[in-house]
């Protein structure tokens, strides 16, 4: 499924990826996370577009829609009927321009526009109670992935401890 948002000379037509790979860059880049990604998915647990981390604990969720029935199906998976099991402790639907009005998301969450060049808030997202567990879950899962690829032990490098130094 894709969208198309319109443009000066002609229309930009994104996918569901290219929403969340604009959605992870937003979440490091606009709001400060030191870490995020997407589409990462975990035994058992949600899967989210994207999700990114701030200060150590503050978790952000974005999820990425391309078409209203998407919007519409997503008000019957299990975390949105059960909102104190989802992630994130920030929550954000991302859409094309004008697809969702704001008084339609779910209770707590923000809305972001997005645009050819930049993604706007529409509405701020509210503090919500996280499942941690579920957010834990994926982290191990996320860091698993590192171990199995044999690249844990990049993370005990000076190199990479200078590299974090310097971006924080």
């Amino acid at each position: 499924m894709s969208c198309v948002i319109g443009r000066r000379g002609g229309m930009l037509n994104l996918n569901h990826t290219d929403l969340t790979i604009r959605a992870e860059k937003w979440l490091v880049n606009s709001l400060g996370c030191n870490f995020a990604f997407r589409d990462l998915g975990s035994v058992g647990s949600e899967i989210p577009d994207a999700i990114g981390w701030r200060d150590g604990w503050i978790s952000h969720l974005v999820e990425c829609k391309t078409s209203r029935s998407d919007f519409l199906a997503d008000k019957k998976k299990w975390f949105r009927r059960n909102p104190d099991m989802g992630m994130g402790m920030y929550r954000y639907m991302m859409c094309p321009k004008d697809m969702i009005k704001p008084e339609e998301v779910p209770e707590g969450w923000g809305l972001l526009y997005i645009l050819p060049k930049i993604i706007r808030k529409v509405k701020k997202a509210e503090v919500q109670t996280n499942n941690h567990k579920s957010e834990m879950t994926l982290l191990v899962s996320a860091l698993r992935r590192v171990h199995i690829r044999g690249d844990l032990a990049k993370i005990y490098s000076m190199d990479t401890l200078k590299t974090e130094v310097a971006h924080a």
